[in-house]
């Protein structure tokens, strides 16, 4: 079923438009969310285990979001558990919220282990000084088609990530239909920076795509408050 950000296909009505599609409104554990830093529980967890390199990759604008796919080497590990990095995109607003305000964009690193469940590590994007790193992708933004689009150049996916990787961590759902609740929330606490020119940019080309806050419904979040 075709889905969008308003309208008759917006997420009010994401959970009508497919049987497949149901979580998205009978989920009890569904995401995005607001984290209300004074109420997350602070734990002695080693923050997650980044393994990444510099990788060429495939960027598409599949209609609801420029998405970057990636072929090589790249995982984290999760309290033990091995995921690897499928693909990463973006929204603008951010869908998590940080007592109450959202962020301008937010990225979403999307990965899998072996048994097929996610875990998505989500950066908050704010506006500050222009970020390289991206410049390979945003360079072709306006060009970007549902076509795979190699980048001519590898991209180091470590410097996608701020320095201070502690996280809030919770358990969810995929933003997106079918909003399935199979995925690990790794929100880093720290945001990158992007230039207001960056982020106008992503805007011009999809704006809006961000799914409002589910509730809670008893869930914790926990922040791995002990730096690496």
């Amino acid at each position: 079923a075709h889905w969008g950000y308003e309208g008759e296909d917006g997420p009010e009505h994401w959970g009508d438009l497919d049987p497949d599609y149901a979580a998205c409104s009978n989920g009890i554990h569904q995401s995005p969310i607001d984290i209300d830093t004074a109420a997350v529980i602070h734990v002695d967890l080693p923050n997650v285990q980044i393994n990444y390199q510099a990788s060429t990759l495939n960027v598409v604008n599949n209609g609801h979001t420029i998405q970057a796919k990636n072929s090589a080497v790249n995982y984290i590990e999760v309290e033990g558990t091995r995921f690897d990095l499928l693909q990463f995109h973006f929204h603008a607003s951010s869908e998590h919220t940080v007592l109450g305000s959202a962020y301008p964009m937010e990225m979403h690193l999307v990965h899998q282990n072996a048994a097929g469940a996610l875990a998505v590590i989500g950066v908050l994007i704010t506006e500050g000084l222009e970020n390289p790193v991206f410049n390979p992708i945003w360079d072709n933004l306006s060009a970007l088609t549902a076509e795979d689009f190699p980048l001519a150049n590898p991209l180091n996916l470590d410097d996608l990530l701020p320095m201070d990787q502690r996280t809030y961590r919770y358990t969810g759902s995929l933003t997106t239909p079918p909003c399935s609740e199979i995925v690990s929330w790794l929100v880093m606490a720290a945001p990158i920076e992007m230039s207001p020119a960056q982020i106008q940019a992503f805007e011009a080309i999809h704006d809006g795509n961000a799914r409002p806050v589910q509730a809670l419904n008893g869930r914790y979040i926990l922040f791995d408050a002990s730096m690496n």
